[in-house]
């Protein structure tokens, strides 16, 4: 896939655009066969209550385990951080010195993407490496809510 899409841009953010792109299509597909898969499924009001579904059903379902952290940013009010300490889809992936600033996790960025969408919490979401120490491939999923999304929040408070 990464070969496929690496043929048809001129650059790292287009590589990445795409890669999220691809993630987004896997995202709405992953939603759906999760919340058939749900025995109680409701349908979350919260932006907490869909964050922590991601960070912890939808990761379990995709990687085998948990998000490693779920965070709200201290600067922005409308920016939420999903971290994972071992990301499992960098660990075979080796990228050229070329593209040393490639984020292979755009993926997992759209399909995170997909699922707020798909739950009506519209969000940029993007993809950032912030190795720290004894996790070099660390990466946060940052996540910046639509004004919308915070203002249906303050009406159900």
């Amino acid at each position: 896939m990464l070969q496929y899409a690496q043929k048809r841009v001129n650059g790292i953010q287009d590589l990445e655009r795409k890669l999220n792109e691809f993630g987004y299509r896997v995202g709405s597909r992953v939603l759906e066969l999760l919340t058939w898969r749900e025995k109680n499924a409701k349908r979350e009001t919260k932006v907490l209550g869909i964050l922590y579904f991601i960070h912890s059903t939808v990761w379990k379902a995709l990687f085998g385990k948990p998000a490693d952290s779920l965070e709200k940013s201290t600067e922005n009010e409308d920016e939420y951080m999903i971290s994972d300490n071992e990301p499992v889809l960098t660990k075979y992936i080796s990228v050229p010195k070329e593209l040393s600033q490639l984020n292979c996790n755009a993926f997992v960025a759209g399909i995170v993407e997909a699922v707020l969408d798909g739950c009506q919490f519209p969000a940029r979401v993007t993809a950032h490496t912030v190795p720290i120490e004894g996790y070099s491939q660390r990466t946060t999923i940052l996540i910046k809510l639509d004004k919308d999304v915070l203002e249906r929040e303050e009406l159900l408070k």
